[in-house]
């Protein structure tokens, strides 16, 4: 197996595992703090993480519906961090205790990575239950791959609707079913519409009463992030859009795409989105840390891993008491997900400097979420805001968080670019298959050196049949 030069190197090497919101600003925060260690070599940071780069997550329903390019949602590790080492990789075995890790690169084979520090911050995966048919056509939203997939399956739908007279083809082709009523699901459902509405004007077939669209949740309200009025307000006005909203409603099979569902409704849909919930991610099992009964790594409020030194952990992956709650845990979002990743960076400093590390305590600042063009809600610090200054708060909040300066300039771009110019609604479906023009060529010469062979075939049978006649 192969060996890394941190084996051999006498500073201190921090892994970071994930280049998610924790991985990528955990890093940063170390750049910042440890500027001349990290110049002078006397300090070793590395991130490993499949993806080299971090997706701002809030961005991927504008991202699906067209308002945001899918590259401005997303930030090269390798750009940012140009004083750490960024591995694209898996960790696939971890031990702590004799500290290394094992990490699976893209070509070639397993490597042995040594450490000193250990950041767990792999994030987390969705959270699949066993419903038959959803593993085949359930699609989530949690990467940048999923919403253009997602965007261009969506405008295809619409594009097979469009031509087509088949009435059970058309209806299936135009119901679109979103599971879960948290921000994913909401944000999803109301920007995705929004832009089948807008893509129903160019056609002739479909108008928008031919769209389907349904939110199913398996609770009694939906975005229980913005309190119970404003979920309530949210629900009546998906409602007012044709946007069915079914609570308390479980999704029980999805086979060949027959939707089930609990309320003992059954019908065709040509797509189904899952966002009902998430678990952490596997990477946490492959090795000897303690983790609780929903498999998260069990954090403490100084942001380390209970009972281990030298190691730390904050994020979706992590379970790490909320200090302003007595008895319950911070929550998975982005908003403590940035000042766990700060803090974080910090304590490990002040543990590399023989200082006393400091407890995460954050307030909830409230939630705020779109709901398609000039629609939104929010609750900032306690206030309600509906309709237009929801979305112009959204888009202010999310604007200002997107890490990277860069990356704001091009998001505000996009949106400003919008205000003068129409939405493109058109599918690129092929982009997921770039060889099928190749793979036909192949398959008609073939085709055509066949039928060649057949007719010299044919040719030399007659000719043998003259000969014999003769």
């Amino acid at each position: 197996m192969a060996r890394t030069a941190e084996e051999t190197s006498g500073a201190p090497h921090i892994l970071i595992v994930g280049g998610g919101y924790v991985g990528m600003y955990t890093a940063l925060r170390l750049q910042k703090k440890l500027k001349r260690e990290l110049r002078r070599g006397e300090v070793k940071v590395t991130v490993v993480d499949p993806n080299s780069y971090m997706t701002y997550q809030p961005f991927l329903p504008e991202a699906a519906a067209g308002n945001i390019s899918p590259r401005h949602v997303v930030v090269p590790l390798r750009r940012v961090l140009p004083k750490c080492t960024v591995r694209k990789a898996r960790v696939t075995e971890l031990n702590h205790d004799e500290g290394w890790a094992i990490v699976q690169p893209l070509a070639g084979p397993p490597e042995r990575i040594s450490y000193d520090y250990l950041v767990m911050a792999a994030g987390a995966v969705p959270r699949l239950l066993p419903i038959p048919g959803l593993a085949e056509h359930g699609i989530s939203l949690k990467t940048v791959g999923e919403a253009i997939h997602l965007r261009n399956h969506v405008l295809e739908q619409l594009e097979i609707a469009e031509s087509t007279d088949d009435v059970e083809l058309r209806r299936k082709a135009l119901t679109f079913v979103f599971v879960g009523g948290g921000f994913a699901g909401v944000e999803a459902v109301a920007e995705l519409e929004d832009m089948t509405r807008d893509a129903t004007k160019y056609m002739r077939k479909v108008t928008p009463q031919d769209l389907r669209f349904m939110l199913v949740e398996a609770t009694d309200r939906i975005l229980p992030e913005v309190g119970p009025d404003m979920g309530k307000w949210t629900a009546e006005q998906l409602r007012g859009r044709g946007i069915a909203v079914k609570m308390n409603t479980f999704l029980q099979s999805a086979v060949d795409g027959q939707i089930e569902l609990s309320d003992g409704s059954s019908f065709p849909a040509g797509t189904l989105v899952w966002n009902a919930g998430v678990k952490p991610s596997p990477v946490v099992r492959h090795g000897d840390l303690p983790l609780d009964e929903r498999g998260r790594v069990k954090g403490t409020e100084y942001l380390t891993i209970e009972g281990l030194v030298r190691a730390f952990t904050a994020g979706d992956n992590a379970a790490i008491p909320d200090l302003t709650q007595e008895g319950m845990y911070c929550p998975p979002n982005a908003q403590h997900a940035v000042r766990q990743a700060k803090l974080l960076g910090d304590n490990i400093v002040r543990s590399l400097r023989g200082k006393t590390l400091k407890p995460y305590v954050h307030g909830n600042l409230g939630a705020v979420a779109g709901l398609g063009l000039h629609k939104g809600v929010a609750n900032p610090m306690g206030f309600k805001l509906k309709g237009w200054p929801a979305w112009f708060f959204h888009r202010s909040y999310h604007g200002a968080m997107v890490p990277t300066f860069n990356r704001k300039i091009r998001v505000i771009a996009d949106w400003t670019l919008a205000l003068f110019l129409k939405r493109e609604t058109v599918s690129l479906a092929t982009i997921e298959q770039p060889r099928a023009d190749f793979e036909l060529a192949a398959l008609d010469e073939a085709r055509a050196k066949a039928k060649a062979g057949q007719h010299s075939k044919e040719e030399a049978a007659d000719n043998e049949a003259a000969e014999s006649a003769a």
